[in-house]
Order: structure tokens, then sequence, then C-alpha cells
């Protein structure tokens, strides 16, 4: 997991020497940090999970071209989000390069503003995914201080069952059931049973794993 402390960088694959010179210079003018590329085989040298930032791509490119260059960065697993560019824009290849994770298609020649815009767009779009997915992280470290007992209290409570009903399906009484739940509030710091919910669901959708796994 990066540390969102860390600078974002925009990465620019083109195999146009032009295209790369132009959008560098608009990019740090603006303050961005940038990283440029001739190809996309030249990109996946340096390409691993933990980039931070956005990648900026030339549809048409030699040897891979920039919907190859997703294709294989989705098939790895990479999250960083990108902008296509190309010359030829039509409706078909914009649907293909969004399948494969694009969040934006742009015609060249792109107006500055449009570019910019696009590229803020991407990265705050990143980052919030980040900053979701360390709160994740840190929820599931909690969830795994939880007893056996509490870990079975909140499975129960977090399909909708009152007090009552878990402690009939626990052998317990209800005033125990209350004392469990609140220790299991206090140690995963959250404030209600939706919240609860809502932190296992997105656990769940992060590493497609059951509480059974986290004991």
């Amino acid at each position: 997991m990066n540390d969102l402390s860390l600078e974002p960088v925009v990465y620019l694959v083109d195999d146009d020497l032009s295209v790369l010179r132009a959008n560098r210079r608009l990019l740090r003018v603006e303050g961005w940090s940038v990283r440029e590329f001739n190809s996309a085989d030249e990109f996946l040298e340096i390409a691993t999970a933990e980039l931070l930032g956005c990648l900026i791509l030339d549809y048409a490119m030699p040897d891979r071209s920039g919907l190859q260059l997703l294709q294989e960065l989705r098939n790895r697993g990479f999250r960083i989000p990108a902008i296509m560019l190309t010359a030829h824009a039509d409706w078909p290849l914009a649907v293909s390069a969004m399948k494969q994770g694009a969040i934006d298609f742009l015609a060249k020649p792109c107006p500055p503003d449009v570019l910019l815009s696009s590229v803020r767009a991407a990265v705050d779009r990143q980052l919030r995914t980040y900053q979701d997915d360390l709160e994740t992280i840190q929820f599931r470290d909690r969830l795994k201080s939880l007893t056996p007992r509490e870990h079975e209290v909140i499975k129960l409570v977090s399909t909708g069952m009152l007090n009552k009903q878990v402690a009939t399906e626990l052998g317990i009484v209800e005033k125990t059931v209350k004392v469990h739940r609140g220790r299991v509030m206090r140690k995963l710091e959250l404030s209600s049973v939706a919240e609860m919910v809502q932190s296992l669901n997105r656990l769940r959708q992060f590493e497609d794993a059951d509480l059974s796994e986290l004991r």
C-alpha cells in the first residue's frame, strides 16, 4: 500500500515525441511530476500495483496499442487510472477503452484545460481509492483482535439479528450479547451496526474474504 503522502506522478506513454514533450511541459507548469515512455512495453517494465497518479496513453502505438496496454494492466490487477488519447476517436473504440479501465477518452489535439481537468479527476479518484483501501486494511487489523465469541456475535448482528435472537442462536443470555456487542463496537471503533455492515462489505470486496479467514 502506498503512503498517501507520496507525490502522485503522471505517466505519459506515446510514441510521438512531440506529443510527449508538449504534454510534459503542460503538466510540469501546473506542478505535476511527470515520467515519459515511448512505448507500452517500456512502461510495463516499471509498472507495479503501487503506482500512484495516473496514466496518459496513446491508442495507436507500434508493437502494443494503448488498448492492449490497458488489457495487460488489467490482467496484472493494476488499478492506476488511465486517460486514452487518440487522433481517430470513435464510439466503439471509446467503449472498448472504458471496458478495459480507462476513465476518460480524449481526441487529439486535446485542449490543455480539458487534459488538466481529466488528470486532476483521475488522480483524485485514485487517492480516494487508496484512502478507502487504507481504512479497510485498518478495519481488518482491528477485526483480528476480536475473540472467537465476539466474531460469532458480529456475524449474527451484521445479518440484522436482534440481541435476543443472537442470544437464542448462541445459547447465551441477552445481557451477555449486549456486553459482547459493546466490546466489538469499541474494538472496531464503530458507532452503529450500519457502519459495521458497510465496513464488512468493503472488506469482502477488497480481498474477497469471509470472516472465518480472518481468525
